[in-house]
């Protein structure tokens, strides 16, 4: 029973440590770098109050370096999705009926626990289990999470306090109920951040999940369940599995009380999960909730009025960071034939500055893509290029993956817009540009606008304000974000919802009240106080005598 209105304010974003040399902070990531290295992690599957250990164990290596030995995951069958199902619906009445403040404490204690006894335990699981510098660790694992968990409690608690009209004689309200079965969230590995929000953000609402992550994402992963485990969350809340994608599809597809799906991951495999879920549509409770965000093959627009130092370091940042492994990475560029030439040799000359090695070694700018399959597949576009005639390499293009799976940050220049790098998602350190005429930049917003299927981000680089207005209005439905005079990466909770439609997804908007929404069911309760007494109305004449 609730005994007052609680009221959770805006948060303030989580501040970026700067990890400058001599710094305490980078001290004390080093320590948990090295404590991290010097042993080798065992790491359950969590199924209810289980820890669940199948002996079938899977080795983790540091992308970067490969000899190396993290730990070993053990991995699951089909039987573990059940026993996952079916601890998260014994464990869902009690959670649904816990009350919200309770609920809500549990996630800003995760916060809280994130931002100082697990900052640098998480940054360092990251950094190593996934190839990410300190800076993009600590974006991604620390700030970003830290920034989910506390704005979605502030989101909620907004949803709650949202009522409907009422009249004299009659109370209307509405609660918002949490969905009738359990939720699927399966997460990517190049963010522990949605690794994190995409579980929790339905389970705040009250609803019970089962969380499969990325195998890639595992040694991280495991820590997060750590940190909501001693925060306080009930067992079978949430239950983190390790099995591959077709078994999990089969089993939770099909069985009757599946409420939705929280999904970060390809297209293909996205398109597929929605086909299987309509062929099972007669089976379910309830029409299920599918949310996801996919592939993004994003641009950067140029302008003939742009600075060229402005478009290098917009292109240097936002097609390299984190290798280019970021759904919102930079990967196509058009640039206007009065500003190639600059822009060209600038960029070549930034990114020959870049240094590449393993995350130990903080000055290296590049790490290592994720696995040897991403490896192999951006090496063989690389290849390609070699020997086409309408493609060549600008600077970069070496890859070598006898120590760790490196590939040089590569820019490809390319004589036809639609050459196939400039239209298929490569998600690596790989960027393709286009030199258009600087007169016909209008006809250049429509080869943007149909190049690619994806719409995820996308930005205008001006100083032309009927340009920027132009671009904005043509290009509406080409980026779900947006970015004018800036690189179409680094979307910050709270600040810039994130999400694209199209062929990247439902554009259900992580890091905003919007996405809330789709794991809550409202209900309408609606009491009179005077009911009527007889049926007529009004407009109904007088009986006769």
């Amino acid at each position: 029973m609730n005994y007052g209105y609680f009221n959770y304010p805006v948060p303030q974003n989580e501040p970026v440590f700067s990890y400058a040399p001599g710094s305490k902070e980078t001290e004390e990531l080093k320590k948990a770098l090295a404590s991290a290295k010097s042993q080798e992690t065992d790491i359950p599957m969590y199924i209810g109050s289980e820890e669940v250990r199948t002996g079938k164990r899977v080795a983790i290596h540091p992308p970067h370096e490969i000899a190396h030995t993290l730990g070993y995951f053990h991995e699951g069958e089909e039987k573990h999705i059940t026993q996952a199902i079916e601890a998260a619906l014994q464990a869902r009445d009690g959670w649904a009926e816990l009350s919200w403040e309770n609920r809500a404490n549990i996630f800003l204690k995760a916060a809280h626990l994130l931002s100082t006894k697990y900052r640098y335990r998480m940054n360092a699981a990251t950094m190593l289990g996934q190839s990410k510098n300190v800076y993009q660790a600590e974006i991604d694992s620390v700030c970003e999470f830290i920034d989910f968990l506390q704005y979605n409690v502030h989101f909620l608690s907004e949803i709650y306090r949202q009522q409907p009209i009422s009249v004299p004689g009659v109370h209307n309200r509405l609660e918002y109920r949490p969905l009738e079965g359990f939720v699927l969230a399966v997460t990517p590995f190049n963010f522990t951040a949605i690794g994190g929000n995409l579980p929790t953000s339905a389970a705040m609402c009250g609803n019970v999940v089962v969380w499969k992550p990325a195998n890639t994402q595992i040694y991280s992963a495991q820590m997060i369940m750590q940190v909501l485990k001693e925060a306080g969350l009930p067992d079978g809340v949430i239950n983190l599995i390790y099995v591959d994608g077709p078994t999990l599809g089969k089993v939770c597809f099909s069985h009757p009380d599946f409420a939705g799906i929280h999904f970060t991951g390809s297209t293909g495999v996205f398109n597929s999960m929605w086909k299987s879920i309509g062929e099972n549509i007669n089976n379910y409770r309830s029409y299920p909730r599918i949310v996801g965000e996919t592939g993004g093959k994003d641009f950067v627009l140029v302008h003939p009025s742009a600075q060229a130092d402005v478009v290098v370091t917009a292109l240097a940042r936002g097609a390299f960071e984190y290798q280019g492994q970021k759904c919102s990475a930079a990967s196509r560029a058009y640039l206007p034939s009065n500003l190639a030439g600059e822009i060209k040799e600038k960029l070549s000359k930034v990114l020959k500055t870049f240094k590449m090695g393993p995350v130990d070694d903080f000055s290296n700018f590049i790490n290592a893509v994720i696995d040897e399959r991403s490896f192999d597949k951006i090496k063989k576009y690389l290849d390609e290029v070699q020997n086409s005639d309408q493609a060549s390499i600008l600077v970069g293009g070496k890859c070598d993956k006898s120590a760790g799976y490196f590939i040089e940050p590569t820019v490809i220049v390319a004589k036809d817009p639609k050459y196939v790098t400039m239209c298929e998602e490569l998600f690596g350190p790989v960027l393709t540009i286009y030199e258009y005429n600087a007169d016909e930049f209008e006809q250049t917003l429509d080869l943007v606008n149909t190049t690619s299927p994806y719409a995820l981000t996308g930005s205008i680089i001006s100083q032309d304000r009927h340009a920027i207005e132009l671009t904005t209005a043509k290009l509406r439905h080409a980026a779900g974000n947006f970015y004018i005079n800036d690189k179409p990466t680094g979307a910050v909770v709270g600040q810039q919802p994130f999400g694209g439609a199209r062929a990247s997804g439902t554009n259900d908007k992580a890091g905003s009240i919007l996405n809330l929404y789709r794991w809550l069911s409202p209900r309408t309760i609606k009491e009179t106080f005077s009911p009527p007494t007889d049926y007529r109305y009004p407009f109904l004449p007088e009986e006769s005598a």
